[in-house]
């Protein structure tokens, strides 16, 4: 308890809090960490090869039939992660999030500035003229098409393809304005979106993960438990 009684502390006296977070986060509204010990990335060997550009571009329905089934998720909700997240920074505590999720949970719960590293599986494009689609065009069909014929692409970013650069610049510039900088659901192990951390240089650097990152972060908190389970020990302080 005496870790949430300096988590309270720190929150309470932060002004400029600003939010890392990766699948951990979701994992409360039904979305697996893949990276887990369990998890996609430990059972499909090709996982990393099928969620590649190249592998799209060759290979469409083989892709589609892999994203569909095990990336999309349209019936998960925010949980009281993303809910807490998003009232700090409508009470003017936190300047953001920045997250490496692509399942628009942040955005549902009503956080205001939200930058997608990895991009968002609602939000996709035709490779052919550009016009924009929404998820349910692309769970209606096996290989989702433009009515001009192009193939649709997610807007997420598949292995192979650079950060938005926009996206980039925009983390690295609430990172560097940070008072406190929260660490949630994320081993940092995915580059190069875990490198940003390293702009922070502030004295608040805390790291709510269930398993313990193997970064030399010098974080000032570490609390190595389910985020859901911190939140309930934090709200009952209050």
């Amino acid at each position: 308890m005496e870790k949430i009684n300096e988590l309270k502390k720190i929150i309470d006296n932060s002004q400029r809090i600003v939010f890392f977070t990766g699948a951990g986060i979701s994992c409360g509204s039904g979305i697996p960490d893949f990276r887990s010990s369990d998890g996609l990335y430990q059972t499909d060997l090709r996982a990393e090869e099928i969620l590649s550009h190249d592998y799209f571009m060759a290979n469409p329905t083989a892709f589609y039939a892999f994203y569909q089934r095990k990336m999309l998720y349209p019936d998960a909700k925010p949980n009281i992660a993303h809910q807490w997240i998003a009232k700090l920074e409508n009470d003017g505590k936190a300047l953001g999030v920045i997250t490496q999720n692509i399942d628009g949970l942040h955005d549902a719960a009503g956080s205001r500035r939200v930058v997608e590293l990895h991009g968002s599986v609602y939000r996709n494009h035709c490779l052919k003229c550009g016009r924009s689609y929404d998820l349910n065009k692309i769970l209606s069909e096996a290989v989702p098409h433009c009515v001009c014929g192009g193939l649709i692409k997610p807007d997420v970013v598949l292995y192979g393809e650079p950060l938005d650069y926009r996206a980039t610049k925009e983390a690295i510039a609430m990172i560097t304005a940070a008072d406190t900088l929260v660490i949630i659901g994320t081993s940092l192990n995915v580059y190069p979106a875990a490198s940003f951390i390293e702009y922070y240089t502030g004295h608040n650097l805390i790291v709510l993960n269930k398993s313990a990152t193997d970064k030399a972060l010098f974080a000032r908190l570490t609390i190595n438990d389910d985020i859901i389970e911190i939140l309930k020990q934090l709200s009952a302080l209050n």
